[in-house]
């Protein structure tokens, strides 16, 4: 059931045909795990935040350097230091309060992954670095939970 308030904010998105009221409640009930907070995981978390989706959790074991600040749109000057699926966690409760938001501030680890992901109806990779991805698709294998790999590089 989404409340008055939450049928204003996401009244664009209920007025699509794609959409609807039925879709919108889908994306409140689904759960989405980010692996990696960094250049592709800033924004996605920030869209799907003000879509909706009803359960996201950010894992990410980093923390925030001066020279992510250009591209991790998420964080600022002042949290330098911090935990970034911490402040993620924060950032994103602050769009949209009507989600639940939860940090996983570790690496993705093989011991762990299995039971973090199979609580997720979708997996998106954020990662940059082949060994979290080659491990998430060994834990994909297991689990067959939707995965989402995305991917930035340079031209």
């Amino acid at each position: 059931m989404l409340s008055k308030e939450e049928i204003q904010r996401y009244d664009r998105q209920i007025k699509l045909n794609a959409v609807g009221l039925e879709g919108q409640l889908a994306l409140k009930n689904a759960k989405i795990l980010i692996v990696g907070a960094g250049g592709l995981g800033c924004p996605a978390l920030q869209y799907l935040a003000a879509a909706g989706i009803g359960k996201i959790s950010i894992m990410d074991g980093d923390t925030i350097g001066i020279s992510n600040l250009q591209r991790q749109i998420l964080f600022s000057t002042n949290e330098l230091g911090r935990l970034k699926a911490i402040v993620a966690c924060e950032k994103v409760k602050q769009i949209n309060p009507h989600i639940h938001v939860q940090a996983i501030p570790k690496f993705l680890d093989a011991r762990t992954a299995l039971e973090i992901f199979s609580d997720h109806d979708l997996i998106l990779d954020c990662t940059d670095n082949f060994a979290s991805r080659y491990l998430i698709n060994d834990v994909f294998n297991i689990v067959q939970t939707t995965i989402c790999f995305g991917r930035l590089t340079q031209i």
